[in-house]
């Protein structure tokens, strides 16, 4: 069945209703908090060239203020409703304020808000640790973290204490988060790492991201050379780059990159922040695949909406932070009770209703609706995803690229986001338990706004 046979559910259900926009974004409402933003918050990226509308406003084109959010909806100041298909860049795995997380939240709330790291942990603390590590096959051990930076922080240096070795092989077109280990590890644009080039790791070599078998065979002969001398002790992956542009290797790429790590005594990270808990169809990719990595990387969706990471793996591996001198990894909130509360939560609802394996049976019904929509239109390049992970290239011919298409879309009531180093590829992440009727509606949109454009 496709999507435009499905009919809508019979009765109302909140946070799953499509777009409504009582005035053209940004309204007035998210113009006024526009130019409060703009005076109070730092800039962040190039300045976009001035118009006679942006010098008017004092708002950048294209920009919203949120207020509310329920299930896939959203709602900004102006009072106009959005589907959601970024959900926080992949992190509302469950979409906004879902009712398990928001009870579990506030029955925590009642209970304690912060314990004392690891001195005095707390009893939800123990038992997301000892969840996380089940996921892993073997004895497993895990760090806590505040976001996604942090976790491929702790797997860096959990790397460099097991090892020895300062080195790290990392990808083209790779995102770990901007906080100094990632960011030495950054592979997405050379304008976020050169300010601070000089502060950063310098033994980090970077190879390009395969996507098919010859990239790959590449790639691993890359990979070997720079193996050779000893000094690498990490090599740092996604298993499909997220922010890069949702670019998905061969799977025996992933075996075989294993493999070579293991040969030359490095460690494999796997960086699932964006794969991982379901978003590309599966628990872990890696495991999936059969490339078992030495650490995993968990961040974005772990807290259902609060900030918490994880980096755990192999219990040997992570047996390398006893030292005979004290060297720890953490933070004042690194693990709060109240993250820890929402992070069972999510992971207890991804289990009770097997929204893994719906990502990936419905990213494998949406992939062709969406290649049969936008069809042999010459504004797109290629679409490809796995899971509810999906990535819409643009080619050359539209100006401003998945930026321009991004904005045409929100006045039609759809939220999406961005990647590629070009900012070329519109990429869509809706929550794990979307309805499918808001798929198809938004299928239908981007064939007729694609019209527009073109």
């Amino acid at each position: 069945m496709s999507f435009s046979e499905i009919p809508p559910p019979p009765e109302h259900d909140p946070g799953n209703d499509l777009p409504e926009l009582r005035v053209r974004p940004p309204g007035p409402q998210s113009r006024t908090w526009l130019t409060r933003h703009g005076r109070a918050s730092a800039p962040m990226g190039p300045r976009p060239a001035a118009s006679i509308a942006r010098i008017k406003a004092d708002v950048p084109d294209g920009s919203i203020v949120l207020s509310t959010g329920l299930g896939s909806n959203l709602i900004d100041v102006d009072g106009n409703r959005y589907v959601d298909l970024a959900q926080g860049f992949g992190a509302q795995l469950i979409g906004h304020r879902h009712g398990s997380i928001q009870r579990v939240l506030e029955l925590q709330a009642g209970r304690l808000w912060q314990a004392l790291g690891d001195v005095y942990p707390s009893d939800a603390k123990i038992g997301l640790l000892e969840r996380l590590t089940a996921l892993y096959p073997g004895r497993a051990q895990a760090l806590l973290g505040q976001s996604g930076a942090d976790a491929v922080s702790a797997a860096l240096k959990t790397a460099a204490l097991h090892t020895g070795r300062p080195g790290v092989i990392a990808f083209r077109g790779s995102y770990h988060g901007l906080s100094y280990g990632p960011l030495a590890a950054c592979g997405l644009r050379e304008s976020y790492r050169s300010p601070f080039a000089a502060q950063l790791n310098p033994a980090v070599s970077f190879v390009p991201f395969p996507t098919d078998a010859d990239q790959a065979a590449r790639a691993l002969q890359l990979c070997a050379e720079h193996l050779v001398d000893g000094t690498v002790g990490a090599i740092l992956v996604e298993p499909i780059e997220g922010r890069g542009g949702v670019l998905i290797p061969p799977d025996t790429f992933l075996t075989e990159l294993k493999g070579l790590a293991v040969a030359h005594g490095a460690l494999l990270i796997a960086d699932e922040i964006w794969t991982g808990l379901g978003r590309s169809g599966s628990w872990l990719r890696m495991n999936e695949l059969g490339a078992v990595p030495h650490l995993v990387c968990l961040g974005k969706g772990l807290g259902g909406g609060l900030p918490i990471s994880a980096c755990f793996g192999a219990a040997e591996v992570m047996q390398a932070w006893s030292q005979p001198e004290e060297v720890v990894h953490t933070s004042t909130f690194a693990g709060t009770p109240l993250a820890c509360a929402t992070a069972l939560a999510l992971l207890d609802v991804l289990k009770r209703q097997d929204l893994p394996a719906r990502s990936h049976a419905l990213g494998a019904r949406w992939l062709p609706e969406l290649r049969a929509a936008v069809g042999t239109s010459p504004l797109v390049a290629e679409v490809r995803g796995q899971g509810l992970m999906i990535g819409i290239e643009l080619s050359p011919r539209l100006a401003g690229g998945a930026v321009t298409l991004q904005r045409a879309l929100l006045e039609r009531g759809y939220i999406t986001s961005t990647g590629g180093g070009a900012r070329d590829v519109l990429i869509l992440t809706p929550a794990l338990n979307v309805h499918e009727p808001l798929l198809a509606a938004f299928t239908s949109a981007l064939a007729g706004t694609l019209r527009l454009l073109g």
